[in-house]
């Protein structure tokens, strides 16, 4: 980390910075601290990518995107302005060296036994990214960071956004070039459309350099397009690679997408070390995290007061007289788990049976004789398959005329994680966050405290409640929060969740008796689109003749134009309140409130019925 220039900014949003992490293609990263005291990573966008539209577009679709992702071995968002001027995002921040470091500049090759426990982490936390319809598109060593825990994967989805834009200035097409070469797959370098199986290969990619110290397809200081065609074409060169690797990477190297295996077939068949990093790893993870405290102990705003011009601002410490700050409990309490573990590692590892003192002083000599695999295996979570999955149910009102619904996909994760996604929607305001597993059983679930991830209108949701969830059949689970209980049952998750009949462009079906003339003035149009639940998948495009202040009609037309959250799909679609499209709004225009959507028949034609959450008719479209 490198300390804040004269030109960095003191603040971003609400969190306070520290220091200089890092800059990519899309821009700089700093290290920063929340007002509660806990560690996050920052990203600015670079202000030639913040100038053009298209990117923020794409940049809001997919921060909006990162929100749903929930789950070990990801980092939690935890803020965003994509309208700020420069946009920016904030994530956990992860204490932890990432892979190409600890490879290729420290350690060297790791053992089988951490690569398998590697593999298993990395192909869990593609399946969550997965779920929230999202492809990495860049998973290189790079964006693997280690930490006691399992590895972290960063960076995942923002590269969709930096795809929008050329270095020309203008736009690119649909599946252009975004990667890193050396860790593409074919179908990147063939600038094809991406699905999750690209990211599979990249996988291969990354097991195969943490096995061996190099890249299967050559380093990409030998030539990018060379490094390309070799990934398109020739197979890999796993000389070195342990035969227990051999077929996990080989099948995840497989040219044909269809071929490679699904990050869930990955992770269900590894086993899992503990501990999972060699000895000298978990020590210097204990020094990096001692720096980092050292870091926020010293950096800008440790102490208390305002600067002498009266601006409010706390001076910037020098680095000959830093400030002292009482450093935040959690973080310490963390880097004291580092530290344990760390010792804890070496001592067994100094004093395994049949090694001699002074052997294997390296860290190096002895790998691959167990020295981080001889611990049994451990489940990677604690909940049993049946919770697994998506749930929905009706809080208030009924199936077929719900006035309140919940919606909670549970993943896999240990007790402590926030590995249950929720959508809470009401008729004035649609909720999405994560809750934290407290305990799990055969029988009933439990989670207590929740976080908020984003609300529409944004300001006015609150935590989730504690959530306690018994099974009763396959299908059907009895949900309670407080006072408050409801049948949930199991409800589809993935990245195409819409019924093949809601999807389309509707018309809004004209009221009867209208002047044929006046009439043509007047549409209402619904486009919906597929994907997974918690993405703006509802379109509306409205327009009408404005009136003068006596209510005649005149020449000029309103144009409104808005977007709704998809949030259940039981029998019907749950959608959230409309968000107003900027560009496409006036003071004429009307929000609506939280519906669903069913769709029946009408003189043998289909018809689609938007009915608000409250005693109202509905409207009534017809495909167009």
């Amino acid at each position: 980390m490198e300390p804040l220039t004269a030109e960095d900014p003191v603040t971003i949003g609400p969190f306070r910075l520290i220091g200089r992490l890092g800059a990519g293609g899309m821009g700089r990263v700093f290290l920063a601290r929340s007002a509660g005291g806990r560690t996050v990573a920052v990203k600015v966008v670079h202000a030639e990518l913040a100038d053009r539209d298209e990117f923020r577009r794409r940049f809001a679709r997919e921060v909006a995107a990162l929100e749903r992702v929930g789950g070990t071995g990801t980092a939690p968002l935890l803020g965003s302005d994509t309208s700020a001027d420069p946009p920016w995002v904030a994530v956990g921040y992860v204490p932890g060296p990432s892979l190409r470091t600890v490879v290729g500049d420290e350690y060297g090759p790791l053992p089988t036994g951490t690569v398998r426990t590697l593999a298993s982490g990395l192909a869990r936390a593609l399946g969550h990214i997965h779920a929230a319809g999202l492809v990495h598109r860049d998973l290189k060593p790079s964006n693997v960071l280690l930490t006691v825990d399992g590895p972290q994967l960063i960076d995942f989805g923002i590269a969709r956004a930096v795809d929008t834009v050329t270095e020309g200035g203008g736009l690119t097409t649909t599946g252009a070039l975004v990667g890193s070469p050396g860790f593409m797959s074919p179908e990147q370098v063939r600038g094809e459309r991406l699905t999750p199986a690209s990211d599979v290969f990249c996988l291969g990619s990354v097991l195969a350099y943490a096995a061996t110290g190099r890249a299967p397809f050559g380093p990409a200081d030998s030539g990018v397009h060379a490094a390309m065609f070799r990934i398109a074409h020739d197979e890999p060169d796993l000389t070195g690679l342990p035969p227990e690797l051999s077929g996990l990477v080989r099948a995840c190297l497989a040219k044909d997408p269809a071929a490679r295996p699904s990050p869930g077939e990955i992770a269900g068949t590894l086993p899992v070390s503990d501990p999972w990093l060699p000895a000298d790893v978990l020590t210097r993870l204990g020094r990096h995290a001692a720096r980092v405290l050292e870091a926020e102990a010293s950096g800008p705003g440790s102490g208390t007061g305002a600067a002498a011009g009266g601006t409010g601002e706390e001076p910037r410490p020098t680095a000959t007289a830093p400030r002292p700050r009482r450093r935040t409990p959690a973080v310490v309490l963390a880097a004291l788990a580092v530290l344990a573990v760390a010792a804890a590692a070496t001592v067994t590892y100094v004093l395994r049976p049949g090694q001699t003192a002074g052997s294997g002083t390296d860290g190096r000599k002895d790998r691959g004789k167990g020295v981080t695999s001889s611990s049994p295996a451990r489940s990677a979570g604690v909940v049993p398959a049946g919770f697994l999955g998506a749930w929905e149910g009706v809080l208030q009102g009924g199936v077929d005329s719900p006035r309140e619904t919940f919606r909670i996909e549970i993943s896999q994760g240990p007790a402590g994680a926030k590995n249950a996604v929720y959508t809470h929607v009401t008729p004035s305001r649609l909720c999405t966050g994560r809750s934290r597993l407290v305990s799990a059983d055969e029988d009933k679930v439990v989670y207590g405290e929740s976080d908020v991830t984003s609300g529409v209108p944004a300001g006015r949701c609150t935590p989730a409640a504690h959530q306690t969830l018994a099974l009763r059949s396959p299908d059907v689970l009895e949900w309670s929060s407080g006072a408050v209980r409801a049948t949930f049952r199991k409800a589809p998750t993935g990245t195409a969740v819409v019924p093949a009949r809601f999807l389309g462009r509707w018309e809004q079906v004209p009221l009867s008796g209208m002047d044929k003339e006046v009439e043509r003035r007047y549409t209402s149009t619904m486009t919906i689109a597929q994907g997974p639940v918690g993405t703006r998948l509802i379109e509306f495009h409205d327009s009408f003749p404005r009136t003068d202040e006596s209510g005649d009609l005149t020449p000029e037309t309103v144009t409104c134009g808005s977007t709704a959250v998809l949030a259940g799909v039981g029998g019907l679609l749950v959608i959230g309140p409309q968000v107003r499209d900027p560009a496409r709004w006036s003071s004429e225009c009307a929000e609506s409130e939280s519906g669903y959507l069913t769709v029946g028949t009408w003189k043998g034609k289909d018809m689609l019925l938007l009915y608000p959450m409250a005693d109202a008719e509905p409207a009534e479209y017809r495909r167009s």
